[in-house]
């Protein structure tokens, strides 16, 4: 097929080696989409965090991790999604990337209630001044990815792990942002920079020991 949303020619040089053309495209007929189905919502909505992948300028790639409250990643259109960008280490690997290289991939797993994995697929622009800061509490910028390709992926080799507990760093309304360690060490506690100011966070923090 030559209309793929899914495969380009390296993917195809694999699946004719391996004989596996026919089962690709037949899972690319049958289960990716370019909207968000019902289903999707539900996963995506509940959520504490993905894993992204972005690329720089000449291709090379990073993976990070995303996490935060179940609902902080939203569904709004149904080809669009958005998220925020909480503080950080101040390195912007991810959104850095995303400045010369919109390309995006998310990947949701479940790996607390029943085995489930989603890829989105997508090209991605940050906003500071977006009006989902207002009602995001301790975001600094708003990600929305605008969808390419959504495809559920088998859950096969999902082990199943139980939360012991939600991270303590996650922002919550009304409460001080409890700062990492890291951030008192004597090599960095110098160069660390003030927090940007974000909705629902009063500015001051405790340094966590």
């Amino acid at each position: 097929m030559t209309d793929s949303i899914m495969y380009h020619a390296g993917n195809r040089e694999l699946q004719d080696r391996f004989d596996s053309r026919r089962i690709a495209d037949r899972l690319e007929e049958k289960l990716t989409r370019v909207a968000f189905s019902e289903s999707d919502r539900a996963f995506i909505g509940e959520s504490i965090y993905f894993f992204l992948a972005t690329a720089d300028a000449e291709g090379r790639p990073d993976c990070s991790f995303k996490g935060g409250p179940p609902g902080f990643v939203r569904i709004t259109a149904d080809d669009e999604l958005a998220f925020p960008d909480y503080d950080g280490n101040g390195q912007f690997k991810s959104l850095g990337n995303l400045l010369v290289n919109a390309s995006v991939g998310l990947l949701f797993i479940d790996l607390h209630n029943r085995p489930r994995r989603l890829r989105v697929n997508g090209t991605a622009r940050i906003d500071r001044e977006d009006p989902l800061l207002a009602e995001c509490v301790g975001a600094q910028m708003i990600v929305r990815v605008k969808v390419r390709a959504i495809f559920p992926n088998c859950p096969r080799y999902i082990p199943k792990l139980a939360m012991a507990e939600p991270s303590i760093y996650i922002p919550a309304e009304g409460q001080a942002p409890v700062e990492p360690a890291w951030k008192g060490f004597a090599d960095f506690k110098d160069h660390v920079p003030p927090r940007q100011p974000t909705a629902g966070v009063p500015p001051a923090g405790k340094v966590d020991s």
